[in-house]
């Protein structure tokens, strides 16, 4: 039996994961499953499973966790430590699924023990990439991306030399807004946001979706993950998220990654690698499917990939300055405190404030959390000063 550990259990990844791993209960020892708020279904889960602790990210729900556990066997923990401290527990494969840069921390415990870390958090890499991949290698610790672009692009270079490599296309389907008028945009809900066309997400990487926030992210992770410089990657909108990436080589070959809109085959790719297994999902009929649309992306529509290509020149501690403020501005559009569109230049104001005076430290845990509190607070009040 495999030993696996869920970080973020009760996100969509992490529910998806959890999918895969019921349908063959016998093949898995589940170690710790982890939680922010949900604690009835953190607890379901962590009984159905029979793991060892479930532990939830607010310390104040200890009791309600406890209570929902009822006489089973399995240990309740809270907090962020108690999260860490899971992450430190002996397994093969943990998935790291939770959102923002709260998944930093617990990522590199489980690569301290060397274990195979299925990476869903992008903020690990946009923030703290170099330390990240450095902790793996000083561990001989191995990361699988789980994000369905990188997973696409990770499965296009299987078996092929990467210098001849010269471009990475990730594709996005444009979010809620693809088709909306900039004027329509600019007042636009939180809840319109939040509704994706072609994916069942969280609200977060919803509203990220809209914005193309999310996509920024993932061509910074591209960057940090294969080691491209950032000239090379290219990003296509497709409304039907069907061809996930696309690597082309230096023969005019494009390699491209086809599937349906199901984060399971990107998960299931990380959880049985280097086996390739059967999967629950959909299997496309193209001749029923007839057409496949492509597009540039509007840059004027989605400034946040512009500001992305701006974090990758720069280096350094620049990615966490991006997404932190990235977050808080997200936060104030679904406080109500900004315009949806105000997120981008929220996010642009703040890293032309910290400069390469804050960019520049060794990065290290403490530098990217101090950094990243800055650029929380500078977003914060470049927020207060708009309104």
């Amino acid at each position: 039996m495999r030993k696996v550990s869920i970080l973020g259990a009760t996100g969509s990844i992490g529910q998806n994961t959890i999918d895969l791993i019921s349908r063959d209960p016998k093949a898995y020892d589940v170690v710790a499953l982890t939680g922010g708020q949900n604690i009835a279904q953190l607890a379901k889960d962590a009984i159905d499973l029979n793991a060892d602790v479930a532990v939830i990210a607010d310390e104040n729900l200890l009791p309600e966790l406890r209570a929902a556990l009822g006489d089973s066997s399995v240990e309740a923990a809270a907090g962020n430590q108690a999260i860490c401290e899971a992450a430190t527990r002996p397994a093969d494969w943990v998935m790291s699924a939770i959102v923002g840069a709260a998944g930093l921390a617990p990522g590199l415990k489980a690569l301290e023990q060397g274990a195979v870390l299925a990476l869903a958090n992008k903020e690990s890499l946009v923030t703290a990439g170099p330390l990240i991949l450095g902790t793996a290698k000083a561990h001989n610790a191995r990361i699988l991306p789980v994000d369905s672009e990188h997973s696409a692009v990770f499965q296009g270079l299987a078996g092929e030399d990467f210098d001849t490599v010269e471009r990475i296309i990730i594709t996005a389907s444009g979010g809620a807004f693809r088709d909306w008028s900039l004027e329509d945009m600019a007042v636009a809900t939180p809840a319109q946001a939040s509704s994706h066309p072609n994916w069942n997400m969280g609200q977060r990487i919803t509203i990220d979706s809209a914005s193309m926030f999310n996509k920024a992210l993932e061509v910074i992770e591209t960057k940090e993950f294969f080691g491209c410089p950032h000239e090379m990657i290219e990003v296509l909108v497709h409304p039907e998220s069907m061809v996930h990436a696309l690597v082309g080589y230096n023969d005019g070959a494009l390699m491209a990654h086809v599937g349906p809109a199901d984060m399971r085959h990107a998960i299931g790719y990380a959880l049985h690698w280097p086996l390739r297994r059967k999967l629950p999902v959909e299997r496309l009929d193209l001749a029923k499917i007839g057409q496949l649309h492509f597009r540039d992306p509007d840059l004027v529509r989605y400034p946040a990939l512009r500001l992305a290509h701006e974090v990758m020149q720069a280096g350094g501690l620049s990615g966490a300055v991006f997404n932190a403020a990235k977050e808080r501005a997200m936060d104030g559009f679904i406080e109500g405190r900004i315009g949806f569109l105000e997120m981008a230049e929220v996010v642009e104001e703040v890293m032309a404030r910290l400069d390469r005076r804050h960019i520049n430290a060794e990065m290290t845990l403490d530098t990217v959390s101090k950094t990243d509190h800055l650029a929380r607070q500078t977003a914060d009040a470049v927020m207060a000063e708009r309104h």
